[in-house]
């Protein structure tokens, strides 16, 4: 290690940035973020940094003296020019105050590290200057694995510090902190209750060392099934559970990016295929639950999107077990996508319905018809072996032959195809294409153009 990684105190402290430019801009930008004074040398500013020192944010000298470097915990040079940059950072060094001289590895003191900033929270990457592009990357994965507002319950904590040190014991304050950053605390600060979490952390004070946490269940969605089409909080959750159910049509890929030692139930069902029935699925998460377990249950899309996410709630409910939801792409979005089409459109398609091709045993057919109106986008689920009756329905309906589909199947993967097709041609296409699921159809129903003379739909 040719550098040793260290966090400056910045109050009272002063920067110097020698140069206007856009690099100078980048550097101030960083700065900015800290409590430090900051100074730019430089005869002219670029436009950002006018701004910046007319809002009093930074002070803008045009030449150099001595007195600009008295207590200065670091210079940044920023000129543009390699020779002028040298000649600085020699004159900064002469002056005692590290300097960092940027895309000039050989001439630095100190580097700039890739920053993951949750305030007071802060992760920095560095490479000696050896890869600042595989810092980057190393920052993006790092920023995948951190809550946005994980700064925000930090800060919490430390208002808590001196209340813990008072009120629990020092050989239960290691298990008190652990159970705050890996419980229920930080669990309800990251889904936005922060006063639930704050009470939560008093109530456990107040008792003298960390509350019980049961198990808990977070419904997951996973998007349509590539593992880059899942949410920042969907791999958090993925990352914290002891278990994890998933569907048949999650990307094995996507369960990569769980804990290595998270347990993995496949529990998905086929069409007509009975093994994992609802019930049975309820049962195993309720179990794992009242183990106190962590229990994250995987489904394509969205949970709330014909995912059956509200049955395994009730579950949840009536058994007492805490749960939330985290939303996840649905597969309309990713079939809109990969037609580079849009679900709305203003002026054409102001409506958006989301329905289903099937309906549970027993039960009458959905009712197509009544979905055909003027500026309407329909984004049909599991419709494909009702292709037939819904062609019928909507035609019996008054909605035009010549209405545009999109029939679009595994949106979202390396596997998507998609068909384009009128709606008097709809089964037809699904029939010759030998179309099969997953699929999405989307149907549209445009308004009328005023001077095309076309009839409204009925």
């Amino acid at each position: 290690m040719k550098t040793f990684p260290m966090f400056l105190k910045m109050a009272g402290r002063r920067v110097v940035i020698l140069g206007g430019g856009e690099q100078a801009v980048q550097k101030t930008r960083l700065i900015l973020k800290t409590e430090a004074e900051i100074v730019v040398v430089a005869p002219e500013l670029a436009p950002e940094l006018v701004a910046l020192a007319g809002r009093g944010r930074i002070r803008h000298e045009t030449a150099i003296t001595p007195a600009l470097f008295e207590n200065a915990a670091l210079a940044f040079v920023a000129s543009g020019d390699r020779a002028e940059d040298a000649r600085l950072a020699r004159l900064v060094r002469r002056a005692g105050v590290l300097t960092n001289v940027v895309d000039a590895p050989d001439l630095c003191d100190a580097f700039t590290p890739s920053i993951v900033d949750r305030d007071p929270l802060v992760v920095a990457i560095g490479t000696e200057g050896a890869a600042p592009v595989l810092a980057r990357q190393i920052k993006t994965a790092v920023e995948t694995m951190l809550e946005p507002r994980l700064g925000d319950f930090a800060a919490l904590a430390g208002r808590m510090r001196d209340e813990v040190a008072a009120r629990i014991a020092p050989d239960r304050r290691r298990a008190f902190w652990a159970w705050a950053f890996a419980g229920a605390p930080r669990r309800a600060h990251t889904r936005g209750a922060e006063r639930a979490a704050a009470r939560i952390l008093k109530d456990a004070i107040a008792a003298g060392g960390a509350g019980e946490d049961g198990g808990f269940v977070s419904l997951v969605g996973a998007g349509p099934g590539a593992r880059d089409l899942i949410t920042l909080r969907g791999v958090q959750r993925l990352q914290e559970a002891d278990v994890i159910f998933y569907d048949r049509l999650v990307d094995p890929d996507l369960l990569e990016l769980a804990r290595r030692d998270a347990e993995r139930v496949h529990v998905g069902k086929a069409p007509g295929v009975t093994v994992w029935p609802q019930e049975r699925i309820n049962g195993v998460i309720l179990a794992a639950a009242r183990a106190g377990k962590r229990v994250v249950r995987l489904k394509c899309g969205d949970p709330g999107i014909f995912a059956r996410g509200a049955e395994e709630a009730a579950a949840c409910d009536a058994a007492g077990i805490p749960w939330e939801i985290v939303p996840g792409v649905t597969a309309a979005a990713a079939a809109a996508a990969e037609i580079g089409g849009f679900l709305t459109e203003r002026g054409r398609y102001d409506s958006l319905i989301l329905t289903t091709g099937q309906s549970c045993p027993g039960d009458p057919a959905p009712d197509w018809g009544s979905l055909v109106r003027p500026g309407t986008t329909v984004a049909l689920y599991m419709g494909i072996g009702a292709s037939a009756e819904i062609r019928s329905a909507l035609l019996a309906a008054g909605a035009p032959a010549a209405s545009p589909v999109d029939v679009v199947t595994r949106a979202g993967t390396a596997e998507a195809e998609r068909w384009h097709c009128t709606l008097d041609t709809l089964h037809a296409t699904v029939r010759e294409q030998a179309v099969h699921n997953p699929a999405i159809m989307l149907i549209r129903f445009p308004k009328p153009r005023a001077a095309s003379g076309a009839r409204a739909v009925a």
